[in-house]
């Protein structure tokens, strides 16, 4: 059994490592072609963030295991909300006051709905993965649309965007779904050695941690989507709660919420849309009595914290984490098997 921890473990680390390198690598060659930094961040950035999820669900979906391919991405998604909104609220009070907040909320409210419809559908085939993929397609447009807006109204290259619906109350600043890059190599031949090392290694990374998650789920004696919607999903998610937790310890907590939102949106629509559009996915009964529900409860959430400006201060902290805890015990009770 110690093999599979390793392998489940070592796999998320090299998955998280090649992700990262992938992105610094990409982003340099594309700033040396010319290509504005808009387009960079909603492509480049935005994939290369998400290429871990992507690849654990596109493998696993390939290996005939669509309980880690679907669990993954809807575990990240109820992670994303409970505990990067929650942790770092235990270090310092996080706002719900960022300006947008609430349109973005909204339409990863009515994705969360669609994806839900879909998956009471099972399988969700080729189709489906088309019209999600649409889906982000408009996220992208409109994203794009809104940014050239904000700049013309304020005269700079700033990198958050404007939603303009002629509302005073709506004119409103959006994050787009990546962060700032840092550590970018200048050097060519860096980056392009940068880009091999993620290709190389994130095919790689999710081989070794789907075979570490299913032979745990059978040793433990749980489903593949218990596997796929705690572990699994916990540590595609360390990467959203890390960077939550240090913006907390340096004061900067308003980016979180919309870090939340974009990367939920970016896992709805990107990672089940391509994933869907390779290999037709049968949902888990387990998936369709819980954890769906979790998902569209903890989308409702930050819509709810966004309609109402909340500032999430320690002990609305301490709940959502506390809610995290209870969800994970109700996955194994619902995902045992026999």
């Amino acid at each position: 059994m110690l093999i599979d921890y390793v392998s489940l473990i070592g796999g998320l680390v090299v998955l998280i490592v090649a992700g990262d390198v992938l992105v610094r690598g990409a982003v340099s060659i594309a700033e040396r072609l010319g290509i504005p930094a808009l387009v960079i961040g909603l492509t480049i950035v935005a994939f290369g963030t998400s290429a871990p999820e992507l690849f654990i669900s596109l493998g696993a979906a390939i290996d005939g295991l669509p309980g880690i391919a679907i669990g993954n991405v809807v575990g990240s998604n109820v992670a994303n909300v409970l505990l990067v909104l929650g942790m770092p609220a235990l270090i310092a009070s996080t706002s719900c006051r960022e300006k947008g907040a609430t349109r973005n909320s909204i339409f990863m409210v009515v994705i969360s709905l669609v994806f839900i419809g879909m998956c009471f559908h099972s399988p969700i085939g080729r189709l489906d993965g088309a019209i999600l993929l649409m889906l982000l397609g408009v996220f992208f447009w409109e994203s794009v649309r809104a940014t050239r807006n904000h700049r013309a109204a304020n005269g700079h290259g700033s990198a958050t965007a404007t939603a303009t619906n002629g509302d005073d109350e709506d004119d409103a600043e959006v994050d787009l779904p990546f962060d700032e890059v840092d550590g970018v190599p200048e050097n060519p031949a860096l980056a392009i050695m940068f880009i091999a090392l993620g290709l190389i290694g994130l095919p790689l990374g999710a081989h070794f941690t789907v075979e570490g998650a299913s032979a745990l789920a059978s040793s433990w004696g749980v489903s593949d989507a218990v596997i796929g919607l705690t572990v699994v999903a916990l540590g595609t998610s360390l990467p959203e709660l890390v960077t939550s937790l240090v913006a907390a310890v340096r004061g900067h907590t308003a980016v979180a919420l919309g870090n939340v939102i974009g990367s939920n949106i970016f896992n709805l629509l990107a990672i089940m849309g391509i994933t869907a559009a390779f290999v037709p996915l049968s949902v888990p009964a387990e998936v369709l009595k819980l954890d769906l529900w979790v998902m569209l409860a903890s989308a409702l959430l930050v819509l709810a914290f966004s309609v109402f400006h909340v500032t999430i201060r320690k002990p609305s902290g301490v709940i959502l984490c506390a809610l995290y805890g209870l969800y994970i015990f109700s996955a194994f009770q619902f995902g045992k098997i026999g």
